[in-house]
């Protein structure tokens, strides 16, 4: 049974990611979302429990360990951070006004709940920070740099999908028609060319599997795990020990400056890649759930995270109203950093302002860069306030 869970752990992001563009559910459903439904089936039915526990904890431990620092670089080689130097200042100031926005819905969030029998507080504050500045990646990432137990990241994450799904669904039903009567200014973003194809979406699988692509796909995954060697290095050096922390930092700035190399921004398929080893990680920690981790403050964790959301749709709103920004700027801008590129593209067909979706991912691009750092200083500022 332990080799059969392991076997599922490493197969099934690579199914997943197979079936991304053949099954229209999987599409709809996000591939990050199946892959916590295979970990929590593995869980809840008690296939992890006739496991050996050491043997398979052991496991587990080592694709966490691994796949979260090789998907940083793959994931980020792609984006073309020279072309926020070219992008409109409506653009710039909408994400300056998100990222504002989250950093004082944390720091309020912090003060409000941290006498409410919230345990690690300061650190789910710099997961909170993580996810709502780059998405899964940088709150997958700070969860293994703050050392979070794996069953509060999938509580937390949980109550991040119930107060973030309904603003998606919300906004795709017809409510970016509020946004822009409540920001009725005119539209000033452009097309720019970008590497990200987005034509089917930030995720693309087409060709993933295809022998033309394969090698140098490849190289950008033996980069990324030179990387990682690097990074350990300088853990090693710098501290003694391997330093998770230390290690994500120093993997993050490599991966950005290496970006700037049109070679490694041009290695095909490296984002894609860097997803599968996001779902690997995914489907681990959710089949790690234990139902018994629900204990008394979940309710308050829920709100917790509910205040956040609010706080800062509220102020971005206030700040793009305050910059003139359009109602559709806005709205890709708080969709990139709330939930990551990933959710660009539907948001921008349901609007039908094809306009916005490359300010809308590099917004979300940008998050994934900063949000890591930003989830960290976060994290050890508010420790300080504890």
């Amino acid at each position: 049974m332990t080799i059969l869970i392991t076997a599922i752990y490493l197969i099934a992001p690579i199914l997943i990611a197979a079936s991304y563009q053949r099954s229209k559910f999987v599409r709809k459903a996000g591939t990050v979302i199946i892959a916590y439904a295979v970990g929590l089936v593995l869980a809840l039915g008690g296939f992890v429990k006739m496991a050996d526990v050491h043997a398979l904890e052991s496991a587990q431990n080592i694709i966490m360990d691994v796949s979260v620092p090789i998907a940083i670089p793959l994931m980020l080689f792609n984006c073309n951070f020279r072309l926020w130097t070219h992008s409109l200042p409506k653009t710039i100031l909408a994400l300056v006004g998100g990222l504002l926005s989250i950093t004082v819905a944390v720091a309020v969030a912090f003060f409000l709940f941290r006498n409410l029998g919230i345990g690690g507080l300061d650190r789910i504050s710099g997961l909170m920070m993580g996810i709502y500045t780059g998405g899964t990646l940088n709150f997958f990432a700070l969860g293994s740099a703050l050392r979070v137990d794996e069953s509060v990241i999938l509580l937390v994450y949980a109550f991040e999908m119930l107060v973030t799904f309904p603003l998606i669904m919300f906004i795709v039903a017809g409510g970016y028609r509020l946004f822009r009567r409540l920001l009725p200014f005119p539209d000033e973003s452009i097309t720019l060319q970008s590497d990200v194809e987005t034509d089917g979406g930030v995720e693309d699988y087409s060709h993933f599997f295809a022998r033309r692509t394969f090698g140098r796909t490849m190289l950008g995954l033996l980069l990324a795990v030179l990387f990682l060697a690097v990074a350990a290095g300088l853990s090693l050096l710098l501290t003694g020990v391997l330093s998770e922390l230390v290690i994500i930092l120093v993997i993050t700035t490599l991966a950005i400056a290496a970006s700037f190399s049109e070679k490694v921004r041009n290695l095909p398929k490296t984002f894609e890649l860097g997803m599968v080893f996001i779902l690997m990680f995914s489907v681990v920690v959710a089949s790690k759930f234990d139902i018994n981790c629900l204990y008394q403050s979940a309710f308050t964790l829920m709100c917790f995270v509910l205040t956040i959301m609010a706080i800062t749709v509220a102020l971005h709103l206030l700040l793009c109203r305050l910059f003139r920004i359009s109602g559709d700027l806005f709205t890709v801008a708080n969709i990139g950093l709330l939930c990551s590129p990933p959710f660009i593209p539907p948001v921008v067909g349901a609007m039908g302002n094809r306009k916005v979706l490359i300010s809308g991912i590099i917004i979300g691009l940008v998050g994934y860069a900063v949000g890591t750092y930003l989830g960290v200083g976060m994290a050890y500022l508010l420790k300080t306030l504890m």
